[in-house]
């Protein structure tokens, strides 16, 4: 099967080009990428649709990659604690290699056919869940095993490549396909694959935390107040909310622990 992901630059003779010409090829390509992710928008709809449904009675949601692909999905499900107040372990991401991958790549771990599932089987993963395979080239053997298992035992399965008809899109219930073309640098799909990758991650767990009411209006009400940046956030916050001063908001937040519960206290 002949793979967009590896074909040819649309770019030659990058050791010849300025600093100024590099750049603004790559930027060049990379703008491209949003509209071939927005060709994902009508499949991604129904399985944003059926995560939260599952979500809301009690699953979970798995990303499964490898390399750049399992970094990004690790990313994303890192995210949603401290941005929307969630559980860890609700979202959850997984790379072939485990976690010394994140940092350092684990030769030969994606070509593994088992390893995949037996991750997936140490959280019990069931009917209510979805696993969600992240693989460029759509056919990366520890993810498509993975997904094939995760379907087989029930869970609702999607996956995000950049390779139509690959191997990866047949064994899952959603597939999305970002066909973003040539990477700049031919076969590296650290590039606009990557960031394809990153855009529809974004846009699941973002649409799917807003349909389990986890915004209101437009502010992360049930963020984690880690750092003081983040407590001033929420004290601006609270003070729309209420309608009052930094101080009385400040020590709201702090007595209630959370935007959402100092603003419902307030209005008590």
């Amino acid at each position: 099967m002949a793979r967009i992901t590896e074909s040819s630059s649309r770019f030659d003779h990058l050791e010849k080009m300025s600093t100024a010409d590099l750049l603004r090829n790559i930027n060049a390509e990379d703008r491209t990428v949003a509209d071939a992710v927005a060709k994902c928008i009508p499949a991604m709809e129904p399985l944003v649709d059926a995560i939260a449904e599952r979500m809301a009675r009690g699953g979970r949601l798995f990303y499964i990659g490898a390399g750049t692909s399992g970094r990004l999905g690790i990313v994303d499900a890192s995210e949603c604690p401290p941005t929307f107040g969630v559980p860890h372990g609700m979202v959850v991401g997984l790379i072939a290699g485990g976690d010394s991958a994140i940092r350092k790549a684990v030769e030969f771990a994606e070509d593994d056919t088992e390893q995949g599932w037996k991750d997936l089987r140490e959280h019990a993963v069931g009917a209510d869940d979805t696993v969600i395979g992240i693989a460029a080239s759509g056919g990366t053997p520890y993810v498509v095993a993975a997904l094939k298992n995760a379907r087989a035992a029930g869970a609702l399965t999607g996956c995000i490549t950049c390779n139509p008809e690959s191997p990866v899109t047949l064994v899952c219930d959603h597939p999305l396909v970002a066909e973003v073309g040539p990477e700049f640098v031919t076969g590296s799909t650290r590039m606009k694959s990557g960031t394809a990758q990153k855009l529809i991650l974004n846009m699941i767990s973002t649409s799917v935390m807003i349909k389990l009411g986890r915004v209101k209006g437009n502010r992360m009400v049930d963020m984690q107040l880690s750092n003081n940046k983040l407590v001033d956030r929420g004290t601006r916050m609270v003070m729309d909310g209420l309608g009052v001063d930094y101080d009385t908001a400040n020590a709201l937040l702090k007595k209630y622990g959370s935007v959402r519960k100092a603003v419902e206290a307030g209005k008590l």
